[in-house]
């Protein structure tokens, strides 16, 4: 049986490691090396934030399971102010700034747009839209911006109608994105960002219930709020979650999804040359499992003194989860920081675990099994447009990807 050691936190995290990993960025496909070395010699140890802030390191997936779904971990950011920084006077909480019961009441009333059943009836309009980008970027000719012409309109767009936001406003709700995505972010432009886009989705909801629609807002309006089970800001705020999740996470999984194929011809024929649903699905996980682009979004702290991999974590003390390490596991996932479409990778926690796990999982995986077969059986010659070296990767973002793809065929 392992001995909880207990270690001292400094006061001003002199002397710390960065987290993710500042000076040992991803290269370009593989989590920072540090974070390695942190899972195989300790697994929990104690880094600096981007914020500055002090944190306890959890990196192996066994230690990442355990927490995530140890009830003594609190996401709430009012009670806890450290996990939410962004948040202005006279915003309502995000649900995933919650904790249980409140968490999960609110969370209801979303889990039935995401259903499976209600997703898979959604995936011939994914279809629809993935050929239509990729008959764009094919008539415009190569080279093109994979990021730009594919990547990011698909989930933008789907997300969008699945809201009902206007998709005319794109480039507002993208630019405001990217501003509360990047880490380094001062925050009070952060916290502007944060202010434009919820005002914008505040007056979206009043619209929606002076005419409502066929959309997720419009039923949250109309079945939610006049029940009083939710406020407009409840509806506003929540849906600003989901209008920020649903395109950053995905656009960059498709972008370096594309990308890792390009570099593994051989895996990317899996993919390209099957009918099978059953093996593209596969092939998708395993790409979520090698990639795991969530960089430093999962942030907890510890409601009371609890044991973590052999560690005192005490009250009060902020952990972050290595989600991209975890799922590097040898011990869990064999040769792990090899790419193998072949391999069973269920059971990956690029969607985090426990009651917080990401609600649009299912809709990620149908635009993510829709978008890579599609470019790579339209473009069978496929390349890259710029030396690998060349491109610049999003190390500086919450989420992890690639800023530009410029691709040929």
């Amino acid at each position: 049986m392992s001995t909880a050691t207990d270690q001292t936190q400094p006061n001003d995290g002199t002397g710390l490691p960065d987290y993710p990993g500042t000076r040992s960025p991803r290269c370009p496909f593989d989590p920072p090396p540090v974070q390695a070395g942190w899972r195989r010699a300790d697994g929990l140890l104690q880094v600096r934030l981007s914020n500055g802030r002090i944190a306890w390191a959890v990196t192996r997936y066994d230690d990442v399971k355990q927490v995530l779904g140890d009830p003594r971990l609190s996401a709430d950011g009012q009670r806890y102010p450290q996990l939410m920084e962004t948040q202005q006077h006279g915003q309502p909480q995000a649900f995933p700034r919650m904790d249980d019961p409140e968490h999960s009441r609110i969370r209801r009333t979303l889990t039935g747009e995401f259903t499976v059943k209600r997703v898979e009836a959604m995936r011939p309009h994914v279809r629809s839209l993935v050929d239509q980008f990729l008959e764009e970027m094919i008539a415009a000719g190569p080279p093109a911006d994979l990021v730009r012409t594919y990547a990011l309109p698909i989930p933008s767009l789907v997300i969008s109608m699945l809201l009902g936001v206007p998709y005319d406003d794109h480039a507002f709700f993208q630019t405001r994105s990217a501003t509360l995505m990047r880490k380094g972010t001062p925050q009070e432009e952060r916290k502007a960002a944060s202010g434009e886009l919820f005002g914008y989705l505040q007056d979206l909801v009043k619209r929606k219930e002076r005419e409502p629609g066929d959309d997720l807002i419009s039923r949250l309006v109309t079945e939610r709020v006049v029940t009083g089970e939710l406020t407009p800001l409840d509806v506003a705020m929540n849906s600003m979650v989901l209008l920020l999740a649903g395109h950053e996470t995905t656009a960059n999984m498709i972008a370096l999804g594309t990308l890792t194929l390009l570099e593994n011809p051989r895996q990317a024929a899996r993919i390209r040359d099957t009918d099978d649903p059953k093996v593209v699905a596969a092939a998708v996980e395993e790409l979520l499992r090698y990639l795991t682009i969530a960089q430093d979004m999962l942030v907890r702290v510890a409601t009371e003194d609890i044991v973590v991999g052999g560690h005192l974590v005490r009250e009060g003390e902020m952990l972050v989860f290595g989600v991209p390490s975890a799922n590097r596991d040898n011990s869990v996932f064999e040769t792990a920081d090899v790419l193998d479409l072949d391999r069973d990778a269920r059971g990956h926690v690029a969607f985090g675990y426990g009651v917080h796990q990401c609600l649009g999982q299912s809709l990620a995986r149908v635009e993510l099994q829709e978008a890579l077969p599609a470019l790579l059986r339209r473009l069978p010659h496929l390349r890259l447009a710029a030396p690998l070296e060349e491109l610049s990767f999003r190390h500086d973002m919450v989420v992890y990807g690639v800023y530009e793809l410029p691709v040929a065929w």
